[in-house]
Formats: C-alpha cells, sequence, structure tokens
C-alpha cells in the first residue's frame, strides 16, 4: 500500500489533484505543510499535518515544515467568522522557535540525508518584496474574480474582511510557488480548508511557467457531535508538556467516545491498517474496557512526550480511578501530585490547626465536602470516605501533619471518584 492509499484507506483525503498519487510513485519527492505561529506550541489539532509530515518522510520523501512568519501576520481567513488579531515580530518570532523545537521531535533534521526535514519561514522571502513590485509581478496573474470564488472570501462577505485577509491567499499561493521555483517543492497539503489557497499556488505555478505542482487536502476533524476537535474543558490540548501535563494529554486520548475513537486511531496511529482494524473489533466485544483508547493515548503520549511520561500517566490515573496503593500517591512529588489533582475541588485548612489534631468530620463539614456533619458521619460509618487512599470509619479520626502529602496536602475521596484536594498552608 504506498502513501496516497494509506492515507484513503485511514479516510484522510479530502481532494487530490490528478497525478499526485503517479508523482509521488514517480521519485523522491519534496512536499510541505504550513504551520500557523499564533503560539509558541502546537497543540493536538496540529498533530495531524505533523503526522502527515511523519508519513511523508517515513515513505522516503522529503518533508517541508513552513512557518508563516509573514502570513502570521496577516491572519488566515479560512474557517474564521472574524478579523484575528494581529501579531508583532518579536512575538512571532518567539513562536517560530518554539515550533521549530517541537517538530524536532517528530521530523529526521539531519541534513547527510536525502530526506532530511527542512523547516523554513515565509518571512524570509517576503520581507524585502516591496508591494509594488509583488502586485506587478504576482498579483497580475491572479483575477479578483477568481479569489473571490473561493469559500475562505465567500463565506467572510456578510460579516465583512479587510484588504489585509483578502491577500492571504494570494500570499499562500507565492509561497507554493517561491518554494516550488527554489526548493523544488512539488507537494503542498493540509486541511479541507486550504483547498483554495492550495489551488491558487499551483495556479501561480502554471500562469508563471513553473514546474510540476501537486496537491491534497485531509477532511477537517471534528468530534462525533460536530464541535471542534483538539480541544478539554480547560481549553486547547497543546503539544507543550508545560501547557498540558502528559497526564491531561493521555487523559484525553482515554476519554474520547468510542466514535471518535475508531476515527482517531485511523487518523493519528501509526499501526498498520490491520492491526487498527482489529483493535477496534476487539474494542466493539468489549467497549467498557476501552482497548482502542488505552492503546491510542498510550501511543500518543509516548510520540509526544516520552515511555517515562506515559508511565506517569498511568500511575496518575490509577490513583484517580483505579485501586491504587497509598505507595503509589506517596511517591508523587509536589509538581506531579498537583498535575494529577488539575481541575479537582479544592479547600483550604490551617496547619497550625494539625498541631493537636483536626477533628475530621468537623473539618468535612466545615469546608463544604459534606453538606451537614450529619451526612459526613453517615458517609464514614459506611466506609465511604478515604483519606490519601486510605479508608476513614472512626468518627473521632484526627488529622495531623504526618497525614499531609507533600507537608501541605490532603487528598479526600468520597464515594467511588469525588475527590477534594485540602490544602493546608
Amino acid at each position: 500500500m504506498n502513501l496516497i492509499q494509506d492515507l484513503q484507506a485511514r479516510g484522510l483525503i479530502q481532494d487530490i489533484m490528478p497525478g499526485t498519487e503517479e508523482q509521488l510513485l514517480k521519485e523522491v519527492t519534496s512536499g510541505y505543510v504550513g504551520f500557523d505561529p499564533t503560539s509558541d506550541s502546537l497543540h493536538v489539532g496540529s498533530l495531524l499535518p505533523i503526522t502527515l509530515l511523519m508519513r511523508l518522510q517515513r515513505a522516503g520523501h522529503k518533508p517541508y515544515a513552513l512557518v508563516g512568519g509573514a502570513t502570521g501576520m496577516i491572519g488566515d481567513p479560512s474557517g474564521k467568522s472574524a478579523e484575528r488579531n494581529l501579531l508583532d515580530m518579536e512575538t512571532i518570532e518567539h513562536n517560530c522557535n518554539g515550533i521549530r523545537k517541537q517538530l524536532e521531535k517528530f521530523l529526521v533534521f539531519d541534513e547527510s540525508a536525502p530526506n532530511s526535514a527542512v523547516m523554513v519561514n515565509n518571512y524570509d522571502w517576503f520581507k524585502d518584496q516591496s508591494f509594488l513590485g509583488f502586485i506587478r509581478d504576482i498579483g497580475k496573474h491572479i483575477s479578483v474574480n477568481y479569489m473571490m470564488a473561493k469559500d475562505s472570501v465567500k463565506n467572510r462577505l456578510e460579516t465583512g474582511m479587510s484588504f489585509t485577509e483578502f491577500t492571504y491567499q494570494l500570499i499562500q499561493g507565492y509561497d507554493f510557488y517561491y518554494l516550488n521555483k527554489n526548493y523544488n517543492i512539488k507537494l503542498q497539503f493540509g486541511g479541507a480548508d486550504q483547498w483554495g489557497n492550495i489551488v491558487t499556488g499551483t495556479e501561480l505555478i502554471r500562469r508563471k511557467g513553473g514546474g510540476d505542482a501537486f496537491a491534497f487536502t485531509c477532511k477537517l476533524i471534528t468530534k462525533s457531535d460536530g464541535s471542534k476537535f483538539g480541544k478539554s474543558e480547560s481549553g486547547n490540548v497543546w503539544l507543550d508538556a508545560e501547557k498540558t501535563s502528559p497526564y491531561q494529554f493521555y487523559q484525553f486520548w482515554l476519554k474520547l467516545p468510542d466514535d471518535d475513537a475508531e476515527r482517531m486511531a485511523l487518523i493519528f496511529s501509526f499501526k498498520p491498517m490491520e492491526e487498527i482494524k482489529a483493535l477496534i473489533e476487539e474494542h466493539k466485544l468489549a467497549p467498557h474496557q476501552r482497548k482502542l483508547q488505552k492503546a491510542l493515548a498510550e501511543e500518543l503520549t509516548i510520540l509526544v512526550h516520552s515511555e517515562e511520561d506515559l508511565e506517569f500517566a498511568k500511575k496518575a490515573s490509577d490513583i484517580l480511578f483505579g485501586n491504587s496503593a497509598v505507595e503509589t500517591l506517596r511517591s508523587l512529588n509536589e509538581k506531579q501530585l498537583l498535575e494529577v489533582m488539575d481541575g479537582v475541588p479544592q479547600v483550604t485548612g490551617s496547619k497550625a490547626s494539625l498541631a493537636e489534631g483536626l477533628d475530621f468530620l468537623s473539618f468535612l463539614a466545615e469546608t463544604g465536602i459534606f453538606p451537614s456533619k450529619g451526612e459526613a458521619k453517615k458517609m464514614l460509618q459506611n466506609g465511604g470516605v478515604s483519606v490519601n487512599k486510605e479508608k476513614i470509619t472512626a468518627l473521632d479520626h484526627k488529622v495531623t501533619a504526618e497525614h499531609l502529602l507533600n507537608n501541605s496536602y490532603l487528598l479526600i475521596q468520597k464515594g467511588k471518584s469525588n475527590y477534594t484536594l485540602a490544602i493546608f498552608n
């Protein structure tokens, strides 16, 4: 199965230019995809273009990652309903450096290899480009009628679009022309919303007498409910461990609904198609075991972070959702503990109150963990309350400084998975 056939089997190809598959079979081909430098970290939504570059390189072709240092100053109107805030040069440069650092984890940047990955920045060829020179040499080749016909423009006509954003497709089209002429890049790919911009590039190459140009786009990834993929309750799921912890990243994939998990496994997993399909069928026999989600979460956590991070994520998950031992919980340092407890309700207490032993029953009611002392008492008597994963049944239980995790924390659990983190200052 060749690269295009594999992508089609995974349900990824939306549009493809005639001759693209043949070109990839004919010779080592340079292909590129663009990244918008709106942040110094890519997010889960960026994983599709990243994995496409990886698949391209693994198939023996040469991947180019284009960061839009110039286009980031304008803003891509595709899929947007309003004008975007423009970034300054210093911010864009910082973001481009962050993106380069992340891409080095996924692609082989080794100049000695014939298909070494390369990162380019379109600011490099636009910074000395004059406005008059651009509209004279490039603008004359693409008509306004042609540009107005593109969905990215038509969809914005009612809400309004600035001339700045209107020119975006011409600038992106010039990127393809420039890369084709100077780097012999013959292939561009991206999301389905980029088809109009990409075709503008191939049209510009054709009209200016350039070489061969090919393209394909992938279907936009959405959740089964139609909402945007790549966001959790707390916002974007980032690839930077400082923005989204490996534990949270692991949980994002683990919590995928079954329908989404099947599609995401086909889209993101590097396992052979036969193995993925077998895993999907196995999952259908016992969906409650979430084998598919676990396999995908493990593979992608290792890909984006590391095996060590995966082990911590699994350990953390076992603490909250499994039958983790007290020792496992106490083995976490403060940073890891707070990562695991991110999103867990918090209450506070005073360390001074622990000196003579804090009345635990009263603490449960006074902090609102239970609505009343009576309900707290009933739950304690029924064995439904744990502190640091140890069941507490004594009504006169006292909490001392020795019980605290990392000298400051107490993990209180009521029922099966209702947690509260008590922080003592």
